[in-house]
């Protein structure tokens, strides 16, 4: 199987269920922002402190993969295969959130991204899950979307932002936290 086609060439693409979208359509940057939040996860993934969560980030990933497979389905197209999105995938989200703030300091400022190179990829994905989260709902206003795939999204940018913590904790990195300018 060759890996280029052509069929995209004039600028448009096959959405599963058949249907050819512009490349710029909203349905694609949504789902391409998926994905480029993904390749993310994976740097997050491969540093080294993240050791223990691989399972974890990996089943992570493959839920970004079914979300991606969602937003990339024709309207309508209700009987395309693919795997679904589950309340229960949100529920691990939390669990493990819960769980690492057993663990940490209250929180008393904002934290500013960075201290540490692992730390910083932690708040990229964030960021990153954040703006596919505002494209999901721009694109929700003109076309349905699952609202698990918001939730989803929604409560992944907490879990990043919770596993940046947890992770400057175990590296023993002093979280960097904003201090405001003194207003004269």
């Amino acid at each position: 199987m060759k890996i280029y086609t052509k069929t995209g060439d004039s600028g448009t693409t096959s959405l599963l269920g058949g249907a050819r979208v512009s490349k710029a359509h909203l349905r694609i940057e949504a789902y391409g922002t998926v994905d480029e939040l993904n390749s993310f996860l994976g740097v997050l993934r491969d540093q080294p402190v993240n050791e223990k969560r691989l399972d974890l980030l990996k089943e992570i990933q493959d839920r970004l993969f079914t979300l991606g497979a969602e937003l990339a389905t024709e309207p309508g197209k209700d009987k395309v295969v693919k795997p679904d999105l589950l309340p229960s995938d949100i529920e691990l989200l939390e669990n493990e959130m819960d769980e690492m703030e057993k663990h940490l300091e209250p929180l008393k400022n904002f934290i500013l991204p960075g201290g540490h190179p692992s730390v910083s990829f932690a708040h990229v994905a964030r960021c990153v899950c954040r703006r596919a989260e505002r494209i999901c709902i721009a694109l929700n206003d003109e076309s349905p979307v699952d609202g698990l795939v918001i939730q989803y999204l929604n409560r992944l940018s907490d879990f990043f932002f919770m596993l940046g913590r947890k992770m400057a904790q175990e590296l023993g990195i002093e979280e960097v936290k904003w201090e405001p300018r003194k207003i004269k």
